[in-house]
């Protein structure tokens, strides 16, 4: 267990080591950042052909017993009973003003029986919230200890296949439990089809090698993966998403069954409700920046008198896409006026640009 103030290291470490991996901090865990070929041969060689993720700081609970689809039901927006045995449906952890406190995927795996994938920076908080809420229904939480590999790109099924994995049948957003302890879906982070695979400790190493020795699989770092998901349009929560965001500003109201748009019995229910009623107040925006240069998160957006409009969430270089990204979150009012980055002193222009910025090609059945 690492000190207070230290970097968790992922139980794989060693394995990414011996790959050549370049460690850094993210969310409290020491990831691999790139390997020896590089975040931009990485992240085109995942959408080429086949990426392989640690993606192990990342945490998994599972919520069983009678009432456990109440529970779910009433710590996230969704009709959890509603779900059929091996759906997943991605949602949220509002707070009581509709704050998005973590999105969320969950799964039905059996009658009884859910998994919940949380992001690594809000895993403690989340277990937290989760166990409070379920305090109050006859179900009980269990946090799995397991290794969690992504398996993404155009040849991920052929590479899962020859590799043994369990994915018959499975379409995207469905996921399955299997008799030896794994969790598998067909998910992912990237835009591209492909699988998240959840294993125990004991089966994690050898299974990790046995993909990562296939000549279509190539281990892709941390910076190439939000690389792949910014050109995907999907959020960072913590930049994109954050608990002062909502659903209706975060353009993710799609992902609220239409009959608890109106209220219901979870958490922030009122408060979403009256943000869909009164529209959006800011949108969150795809923005390609003029010329070669990249902006970053945290840039402030103005319009042409410089006012403040908004403030980019998510930037960088999209390699598929041939040149720099971003998302940003702005003003309703300034949509229909000329947007400029500040960038050390300059002003960058930017155009709008719609999401995602590379189209996705998951396998939908």
């Amino acid at each position: 267990m690492a000190e207070p103030g230290e970097l968790k290291r992922l139980p794989l470490h060693e394995l990414h080591a011996a790959a050549g991996a370049k460690f850094g901090g993210f969310a409290g865990w020491s990831m691999p950042l790139t390997y020896p070929a590089g975040v931009m041969k990485e992240h085109l060689h995942c959408r080429e052909a086949a990426g392989l993720f640690d993606i192990s700081h990342m945490k998994l609970f599972v919520v069983s017993g009678r009432e456990a689809a109440e529970a779910l039901s009433r710590a996230c927006p969704i009709e959890a009973g509603e779900l059929a045995t091996g759906q997943s449906k991605y949602t949220f952890f509002l707070n009581d003003q509709a704050g998005i406190l973590d999105d969320l995927i969950v799964t039905r795996v059996g009658e009884d029986r859910f998994v919940v994938v949380a992001n690594a920076g809000n895993a403690h908080t989340d277990e937290a919230h989760l166990r409070e809420i379920a305090s109050s229904f006859d179900c009980t939480v269990d946090a799995l200890e397991r290794v969690f590999l992504a398996l993404q790109g155009p040849l991920a099924e052929a590479v899962a296949r020859d590799a043994g994995l369990d994915i018959d049948g499975l379409a995207f957003m469905n996921g399955r439990e299997t008799a030896d302890g794994d969790f598998i879906a067909r998910s992912g982070y990237t835009g591209e089809d492909g699988f998240e695979i959840a294993v125990p400790l004991d089966a994690a190493q050898a299974l990790a090698e046995k993909l990562a020795a296939d000549p279509r699989v190539e281990w892709i770092g941390l910076a190439a993966r939000d690389s792949l998901r910014l050109e995907a349009g999907l959020c960072l929560h913590g930049q994109d998403i954050t608990p002062d965001t909502n659903p209706v500003d975060a353009g993710l109201i799609w992902a609220i069954p239409k009959t608890l748009r109106s209220g219901g019995a979870y958490v922030g229910a009122d408060a979403l409700a009256a943000a869909i009623a009164a529209g959006p107040r800011r949108k969150r925006v795809g923005l390609k920046p003029e010329g070669r240069q990249p902006v970053r998160a945290g840039a402030a957006l103005v319009d042409g008198d410089s006012a403040p409009v908004g403030s980019i969430t998510s930037g960088g270089f999209g390699p598929s896409f041939g040149g720099p990204v971003a998302m940003g979150s702005v003003d309703v009012n300034a949509l229909d006026k000329p947007i400029f980055a500040e960038v050390r002193g300059n002003r960058l222009p930017l155009a709008l640009h719609p999401l995602p910025f590379q189209p996705h090609r998951m396998r939908k059945g």
